[in-house]
């Protein structure tokens, strides 16, 4: 089911402006939904839209709901799609900036391995204005870094917590992509020829964390006879996945699986996310993403506790925030890549 809106709770709902040209749209493509926005120039946000991500089809589907729930957003704010500056795209996967194509999507829409020219058809479609593609949380963690949970601090490591596990880091007030791929922390292995993680590696943090690799565990294991109420739950709400709202009713309700699960996920965050702040040593982590936005609130403590053991100066821990911009965090970012610069 689609959801749109034209308020938020971070500044939307100033009505039209006058002066279209200074707006842009920012797309947040995940691995189960889509989220739109239309922001102004100070990155307020004036219309938003929920898609469900096309579980198959590969890149062609995608790109039509992309522009669908662009266009929801785009009528939410008051605004023809057309009409907009430009429109950025946070993607997972390989992201090529410079040629606008996407890559090795495992998590979206059955996935794809070759290049795909996502900016040119989504340009298309919106009437040949500029298309900036970017990872998705890179540009969700510079969408932190300037307006939510890090803008307090100049070096920051962001956790995106979803159907995969992601990565983002400020560092001294610059992004740091190196050649492309830096904050890959999901696939930092945590247990060498550990659980097999949908890359096709073993051990990662992904295996042990990702939502998709969680729920083929739990799959596996309700198969094997374990006692659970998650996928009650699933068909209960009418979801074909085990999504983060799932997860979080399951949790509360004490299911014996679902707590093995997480707990067992949180342990391994805290050896990965140690492991970082030995590395380089950041002011602050922050905790995003559809399950970190729904499960951190209440699991925070614990991620840090689970990174205790495995930190080397224990007395100087970074500080810990959950994401303030919540599900918003990639479409903003995303929406910043486009144009606007607070």
């Amino acid at each position: 089911m689609a959801e749109a809106s034209a308020k938020n709770g971070h500044g939307a709902g100033n009505g039209t402006p006058a002066d279209k040209a200074r707006i842009w749209g920012g797309i947040d493509l995940g691995g189960t939904k889509i989220e739109a926005v239309v922001v102004d120039a100070r990155g307020e946000v004036l219309g938003r839209a929920r898609h469900p991500t096309p579980a198959a089809g590969g890149p062609g589907e995608v790109v039509k709901e992309l522009y669908g729930t662009l266009g929801e957003a785009a009528q939410a704010a008051g605004v023809e799609p057309t009409k907009l500056a430009g429109v950025g795209v946070g993607a997972p996967g390989s992201v090529d900036a410079n040629g606008g194509t996407l890559a090795h999507t495992s998590n979206v829409a059955g996935g794809w391995e070759a290049p795909y020219p996502l900016a040119s058809d989504l340009r298309d479609l919106v009437g040949g204005g500029k298309v900036a593609l970017g990872n998705d949380v890179q540009v969700a963690v510079a969408a932190e870094y300037k307006l939510g949970a890090g803008r307090n601090y100049r070096s920051v490591l962001g956790v995106w917590w979803g159907t995969g596990v992601g990565g983002g880091l400020v560092l001294n007030g610059v992004p740091w992509r190196g050649r492309g791929s830096a904050g890959e922390i999901g696939h930092m292995v945590v247990k060498p020829d550990g659980a097999r993680c949908g890359c096709g590696r073993r051990g990662c943090l992904e295996a042990y964390a990702g939502r998709a690799c969680m729920e083929r565990k739990a799959r596996a294991e309700a198969k094997k006879g374990a006692k659970t109420i998650l996928f009650d739950i699933m068909k209960e709400k009418k979801r074909t996945r085990l999504s983060s709202s799932v997860w979080a009713r399951a949790l509360k309700e004490k299911d014996p699986l679902a707590t093995w699960l997480i707990e067992r996920a949180i342990r391994m965050m805290g050896v990965a996310i140690a492991s970082v702040i030995n590395l380089l040593d950041v002011e602050a982590v922050v905790i995003g993403g559809g399950l970190g936005a729904r499960l951190a609130p209440t699991y925070l403590s614990d991620i840090e506790d689970a990174m205790h053991p495995h930190l080397f100066m224990t007395e100087r821990k970074p500080a810990m925030h959950v994401a303030e911009l919540g599900d918003l965090s990639g479409a903003i970012g995303a929406a910043l890549l486009a144009g606007p610069q607070m």
